[in-house]
């Protein structure tokens, strides 16, 4: 069956987080160029279905293709690992050191990524600069403006409501991450991570990687919103509330649902992998003790 049990899913979560964190910098840095690149691409593929449609759920429907991609082939989303690494490290297979040292080469390619992105398709639908017509022009700078300046104008209140929704937002985005694991199957995993990357999208919350390619397209663009206004008011506040949604509400609480599972499951296969001598001595079938 494709079904995978939650006590594996917690196993494959672990293991999945330790093998990230021992990623070359190399590595980190291209896969989450290419991450943060594939997620604007479906952000722009969303505002276009949004603004041909005036509906928002049809922009949220299909904005879940670009973190298919991003599972299936294996790369970077700073948001999903943190719900991963965090295993790792409660597990000591990775030290804290080497977890922060991930978070931070993946964000910096992720912000390439969506740079080089926003650049390339600013000028699209600008005609090479020359024509501020088209409808996502203005899209985009709204959009930027109304994740900065908004919360900005809000003062305290606003850092604490950002924070508030980039923590509901990669809930769903870490259980998208989770969901994946499972199913065997490609259209298995593809249908069950599609869920609640559907549902963050719908409801307006705050991903830290959307919006590094949002805000900064929204201000090549034209939009009266400073790096500081990015940074302060949406970037930082976004990224410890993602931390804390994926770690806290997906990470340890699965990791305390299934833990006795995933420990049972660890000594089923330990006892079945051992024969015992007459004198107690323990063998190994693999011959790994002895």
């Amino acid at each position: 069956m494709d079904y995978v049990k939650p006590g594996e899913v917690l196993g494959a979560m672990i293991e999945t987080g330790e093998n990230k964190a021992n990623l070359s910098i190399l590595q980190l840095l291209v896969k989450g160029f290419l991450g943060g690149a594939i997620l604007a691409f479906a952000t722009t593929l969303a505002l276009t279905a949004t603004q041909q449609t005036s509906l928002g759920i049809v922009g949220a429907v299909i904005f879940p293709v670009g973190f298919v991609i991003i599972v299936l082939l294996g790369l970077e989303l700073v948001t999903g690992s943190f719900a991963l690494i965090p295993l790792a490290v409660l597990e000591r297979r990775v030290s804290v050191k080497r977890m922060l040292s991930s978070f931070g080469w993946v964000i910096l390619g992720h912000v390439i990524g969506c740079a080089v992105y926003a650049i390339l398709y600013g000028l699209t639908i600008t005609k090479m600069g020359t024509d501020l017509s088209h409808p996502l022009v203005q899209a985009l700078i709204q959009t930027s403006e109304a994740k900065t300046l908004a919360y900005k104008h809000m003062g305290g209140s606003g850092l604490a409501l950002v924070t508030i929704k980039a923590v509901l937002c990669n809930w769903m985005v870490t259980l998208g991450v989770v969901m994946a694991m499972t199913s065997k199957s490609t259209a298995g995993k593809i249908a069950a991570m599609w869920l609640p990357i559907l549902i963050f999208f719908a409801q307006g919350f705050e991903h830290a990687v959307v919006n590094m390619f949002v805000i900064p397209a929204g201000m090549l663009l034209g939009a009266n919103v400073s790096l500081a206004d990015w940074w302060l008011w949406n970037q930082i506040p976004v990224l410890i509330g993602n931390f804390l949604g994926g770690v806290v509400f997906t990470g340890l609480m699965l990791y305390v649902a299934q833990k006795g599972t995933l420990r049972h499951k660890v000594g089923v296969r330990a006892a079945a992998t051992e024969t015992v001598e007459p004198d107690g001595r323990a063998l190994s079938v693999a011959g790994e003790r002895l």
